[in-house]
């Protein structure tokens, strides 16, 4: 009798522990924006707030249908309009049919004027959380001067020090490691604990801070994130378990 007590405790106990890490299991989707406006006139763009370009909502409409049947919980994106717009025409296609709500934290007007009151709309809905440590390279001197003609006044070997160097930054810029410094551990605060806590979630972004994201996940050296590409409008997936956090294969 006592030892199918015991047996019987020990299922439970086993089904409880499966049940936990089944739960734990979360899916990390992260996005470059779609193609921008100055990325289309080939300008250095940083931190300037440009819109997307015709291309860059298509890219984006592509990466919504790719990313459809995803269940996300929680969605992050830069404070730069690319990034959100991006975010917002990919849950625009998802088929769990969510509304992405844009979280304010602003003292221009009562947060109380922002509450949803219904239930249903709020089960309805997903937070879009924005954070300035996600945005792009702050590409200082150079933002909005053309990159071939910048190429031409200072040398290409000068620019290239600039765009593909680790931590060279340009004149009155950030460097990749400046990015990677505010973007990791913003990172580590807030994305890692969600995820084990077994969150989806979507994170649109820039290509300097999403490759500073990933150099931390796959342990990448200063010389292998450099030779890293992220295209426009392209998800990368991982999955995340057991505090491992794994590129998909798919």
């Amino acid at each position: 009798m006592r030892q199918a007590i015991a047996l019987k405790v020990a299922r439970i106990c086993f089904t409880g522990t499966l049940t936990q890490q089944i739960q734990r299991m979360a899916k990390l989707v992260l996005i470059r924006h779609g193609q921008s406006l100055w990325n289309l006139h080939n300008l250095f763009t940083g931190w300037v707030d440009v819109p997307l370009s015709a291309q860059g909502i298509q890219e984006a409409i592509a990466a919504g249908k790719r990313l459809s049947h995803e269940k996300f919980d929680i969605i992050y994106t830069s404070t730069l309009i690319r990034a959100i717009t991006t975010a917002m025409i990919v849950m625009s296609e998802n088929l769990e049919g969510k509304v992405p709500i844009l979280q304010k934290d602003t003292a221009e007007k009562p947060l109380d004027w922002f509450k949803i009151y219904s239930p249903a709309s709020e089960a309805n809905s997903i937070p879009v959380h924005s954070a300035w440590q996600l945005n792009e390279r702050m590409y200082g001197e150079l933002q909005g001067m053309n990159k071939e003609e910048t190429a031409k006044k200072f040398g290409d070997a000068q620019v290239k020090i600039w765009r593909r160097s680790y931590d060279v930054p340009p004149p009155q810029g950030e460097s990749l490691k400046d990015t990677a410094a505010r973007s990791i551990p913003w990172f580590e605060k807030h994305i890692e604990p969600k995820l084990k806590e077994g969150k989806n979630i979507l994170v649109a972004a820039h290509g300097n801070s999403l490759r500073s994201i990933i150099m931390h996940l796959e342990k990448l050296t200063e010389a292998q994130v450099l030779e890293l590409e992220l295209k426009t409008g392209e998800p990368v997936v991982f999955n995340a378990q057991g505090g491992k956090i794994t590129r998909s294969a798919g």
